[in-house]
C-alpha cells in the first residue's frame, strides 16, 4: 500500500482508510454500471439510491425524526452564513448570535446585512483571542427573536460547546456544526437548522449538509434568489440542479463506516479517548506545554497548545512531520500547534502524537 502519514489537518481532513479503499475499488466501475459514480447522472437509479441512503443514515445516526429534512447544498458553511438570515430575517425580524471565534464573527457580519442582529454572548478577550464558550448564564438573550445562532466547535480557537445554549421561548437554535457534526449523539429538539461543511468531520469538500426542521420552512421568505432559497432545495429533495454527487457518495460511505463502529455512542467514546491522550500529554508536561483554553470548553476535535517559545513550536512541527505526522501547525491567526482529531483520525496516529509530545518535552525542556 502507498505510504500514508497521520493527517492532523483541520480540513480537508483525513477520511477513514476503509472508506478510501472502498471508493478506490468502485471508482472506475460503480456496481457494474460501467462508469464511475462521479460520471453518473444525478437522475440515475444508481445515484438516486446513494442519495436516499445517505439521507436515511443521517436520520438513523442522529436519531432525528421525519420532522426534519436533510438537504445537500453547495458553497460551504460560509454560504449558510447569509442563506440563513436571508431566508429567516425578512420583515424586520431579529436574531441573537454568540461570538466565539473567527467563523462566528463571519456569520454575524453576513447576518447584519439582513436583519436586527444582537451579539448575545462574546468570548473574545482584549488580545482578540477566544479561549472559551459562554455558558447560558452569560448570555444576554432578547425576547421575540426568530433564532439563536452559535458555532458548536471553533476549529481555529480550539473551543467547543459541551452543553448547548438554550433559546428563548418561541425561538429555536441555528448551529454551524462544520467541525464536529456526528462526533456524538445529541438531542435535536431545540434546533431549527443545523448546517455543516463536510470537509472536516463528514467527508470531502464540496457539499454542505443542512438539516432543517420542517416547520421552519414556513418562516422562510419568498422572492429571494432561487438557489439561496431553502424552499427550492426542500421541494426538490436537493435535486433542483446537479448536486455534488461524489462528495455525497463519499459521505454515505463514511456514515456506513460510523454505523459499523457502533454508531455515535461508540464514536463519542473513541473521540474522548483520543482527545484524552493529547490533553494528557499537555497536562503531563506542564512546564513545557500550555493549553490556552479553559478546561470546560476544550475541543475534542481541534486540540491547541503552545510550547515555551515559537522557535520550539517550529521545531516541534518540523520534527513531527519528519516522523509522519502532518498538519500540526496552528492557524496563522493564533499560532502555536493544533491537532485535528476528527472521527476518522485513527487511534494509532493519536497515540503516536502523544508519545512524540512526551519525548519532545523531555528532550527539549
Amino acid at each position: 500500500m502507498t505510504h500514508r502519514v497521520f493527517n492532523f489537518n483541520a480540513g480537508p481532513a483525513t477520511l477513514p482508510l476503509p472508506v478510501l479503499e472502498e471508493i478506490k475499488a468502485e471508482f472506475i466501475d460503480y456496481q457494474g454500471s460501467g462508469m464511475s459514480i462521479i460520471e453518473s447522472s444525478h437522475r440515475s437509479p444508481e445515484y438516486s439510491a446513494v442519495h436516499q441512503e445517505t439521507i436515511a443514515l443521517f436520520h438513523e445516526l442522529l436519531g432525528i425524526s421525519d420532522d426534519y429534512k436533510v438537504m445537500f447544498m453547495g458553497g460551504g458553511a460560509s454560504t449558510q452564513f447569509f442563506t440563513v438570515p436571508m431566508n429567516l430575517l425578512h420583515g424586520g425580524k431579529k436574531a441573537d448570535y454568540i461570538r466565539t471565534g473567527t467563523w462566528a464573527k463571519k456569520a454575524i457580519k453576513e447576518a447584519e446585512l439582513f436583519g436586527d442582529i444582537h451579539v448575545a454572548g462574546n468570548s473574545e478577550n482584549d488580545e482578540g483571542k477566544f479561549n472559551y464558550c459562554p455558558n447560558q448564564s452569560e448570555l444576554d438573550l432578547r425576547d421575540g427573536t426568530t433564532y439563536l445562532h452559535f458555532t458548536s466547535n471553533n476549529t481555529i480557537a480550539g473551543t467547543q460547546y459541551h452543553t448547548f445554549p438554550k433559546p428563548v421561548a418561541g425561538s429555536f437554535l441555528v448551529a454551524d456544526m462544520s467541525s464536529d457534526m456526528l462526533w456524538r449523539k445529541f438531542d435535536a429538539t431545540d434546533f431549527g437548522i443545523i448546517y455543516a461543511g463536510a470537509q472536516k468531520n463528514l467527508g470531502p469538500s464540496g457539499v454542505t449538509v443542512v438539516i432543517m426542521r420542517k416547520d421552519v420552512l414556513d418562516l422562510c421568505a419568498d422572492g429571494i434568489p432561487t438557489m439561496a432559497s431553502y424552499k427550492t432545495h426542500f421541494a426538490k429533495d436537493s435535486l433542483f440542479n446537479t448536486p455534488p454527487v461524489f462528495p455525497i457518495y463519499a459521505i454515505g460511505k463514511v456514515l456506513k463506516w460510523l454505523k459499523g463502529l457502533g454508531g455515535l455512542q461508540a464514536m463519542e467514546q473513541i473521540n474522548r479517548e483520543k482527545a484524552g491522550l493529547i490533553y494528557g500529554a499537555i497536562e503531563g508536561n506542564p512546564d513545557f506545554y500550555r493549553s490556552p483554553i479553559k478546561e470546560d470548553s476544550r475541543s475534542m476535535m481541534n486540540i491547541v497548545w503552545r510550547c515555551p517559545t515559537e522557535d520550539l513550536e517550529k521545531q516541534f512541527i518540523a520534527e513531527a512531520k519528519a516522523n509522519g505526522m502532518s498538519g500540526l501547525k496552528g492557524h496563522r491567526s493564533v499560532g502555536g500547534c493544533r491537532a485535528s482529531v476528527y472521527n476518522a483520525h485513527p487511534m494509532e496516529g493519536v497515540k503516536a502524537l502523544a508519545d512524540f509530545m512526551n519525548d519532545f518535552a523531555k528532550n527539549n525542556g
